[in-house]
């Protein structure tokens, strides 16, 4: 038996108490002698790191961090820290680990469960049964180029600049993790840019073709432009499958996606590094798409679903644990296939049930299909 490391990091707000219920599963996964086992390690990410340290994240959680297998992390932020420094704000914990440990590689997917295809704002002929992989390069592009400024003119005018700035290594390497994750799936893959307008986009378009040539001619490949695939995953959603972009445009288009499905509360990522050269495995980090919920933290109504749909998915990816994915997202299926629902997804005369009644029918599920 394997035993893996992981760094627990709940953060503020409802991130406490949707961790609680992964550390449900987790020590079912280790009564149940799966072929892995889990030792965790828990610390402060976000605002509770900067109320004890100073700081989003100590260097202490980013040595853990640094030794960990895997991250799972919940959410950040509050109103409690609005005022706090620009530089020390609860998301610059966040931001940290994705630049520091290289994850640049963000897969969101957006997937409809059959019990909820009545709640999406779309049709549901147009989502039963969606499932899209949204793959964001994470750590470059907009959110990274310098000079990000605002400066004041000549004249008193105020000039705000955001910069863009892609390479090719850092396009290739999206590249070649979209073609690896369209293997696995159905062999199709959309990029999304814009060409038209950007350089970047012109790179990005160029990077892509070379790369997919070279490295994945098997997979079918289609290049669409950023404003066109927003378009239409609203008009046909499901002609999609992996969809590879830069960081802004993956930024929009992967919320426009998860609201397709009914809740954005519902949703899962992961974001990973390079594989590591001894152990093969990339660093990687999970988490909900969801924030941390201030106006409903501590009253038991949080949604579960997606921090347990997170960890799924770091058994996946991080661990070749297919089989207990599987069993854990069929769980999921099967809770909300019996009616079950917390608040922000409840649909007349179903069940309303709160954070840990989810999480406790969601374990039961996994613990009868491992029995």
């Amino acid at each position: 038996m394997t035993t893996h490391k992981l760094l627990l990091l709940p953060g503020d707000g409802i991130g406490v108490e949707i961790m609680r219920e992964v550390e449900r599963i987790i020590a079912i996964l280790n009564s149940k002698g799966v072929a892995n086992s889990f030792e965790t390690e828990s610390d402060l990410v976000g605002g509770a790191a900067i109320d004890a340290h100073g700081v989003a994240i100590s260097e202490g959680a980013m040595a853990k961090a640094g030794d960990a297998d895997a991250i799972i992390f919940g959410a950040v932020g509050g109103p409690k820290w609005d005022d706090v420094p620009y530089e020390i704000r609860p998301e610059a914990g966040l931001l940290r680990l994705r630049k520091d440990y290289d994850l640049f590689a963000n897969l969101r997917p957006a997937i409809c469960y059959p019990a909820l295809a009545d709640a999406s704002s779309l049709k549901k002929e147009l989502v039963e049964g969606l499932d899209i992989l949204i793959l964001r390069e994470l750590t470059s592009g907009t959110y990274f180029g310098e000079p990000k400024e605002i400066v004041t003119l000549e004249n008193g005018e105020k000039r705000g600049v955001d910069t863009t700035v892609y390479t090719t290594s850092e396009i290739e390497r999206i590249v070649r993790v979209g073609c690896d994750l369209a293997r696995k799936r159905s062999g199709k893959m959309h990029m999304a840019a814009k060409w038209n307008v950007m350089k970047t986009g012109v790179l990005w378009r160029d990077v892509t073709v070379a790369t997919h040539k070279a490295y994945a001619p098997d997979v079918e490949l289609e290049l669409i432009l950023a404003d066109n695939c927003a378009m239409q995953l609203i008009r046909n959603p499901k002609q999609f499958d992996v969809v590879i972009t830069d960081n802004l445009f993956g930024d929009v288009l992967s919320d426009e996606a998860a609201m397709m499905t009914g809740s954005l509360g519902m949703l899962p990522s992961a974001s990973l590094g390079a594989p590591d050269p001894k152990t093969g495995r990339p660093k990687a980090l999970y988490e909900p798409v969801h924030g941390s919920a201030p106006d409903i933290t501590g009253k038991g109504l949080a949604n579960p679903i997606a921090m347990i749909a997170s960890f799924a998915m770091a058994l996946r990816y991080s661990f070749d644990m297919t089989k207990e994915a599987d069993i854990i997202e069929k769980a999921i299926a099967a809770v909300l296939g019996n009616g079950l629902r917390t608040a922000d997804i409840m649909q007349n005369g179903l069940k309303k049930v709160g954070t840990e009644d989810m999480g406790k029918a969601i374990a039961a599920e996994i613990e009868q299909a491992l029995a």
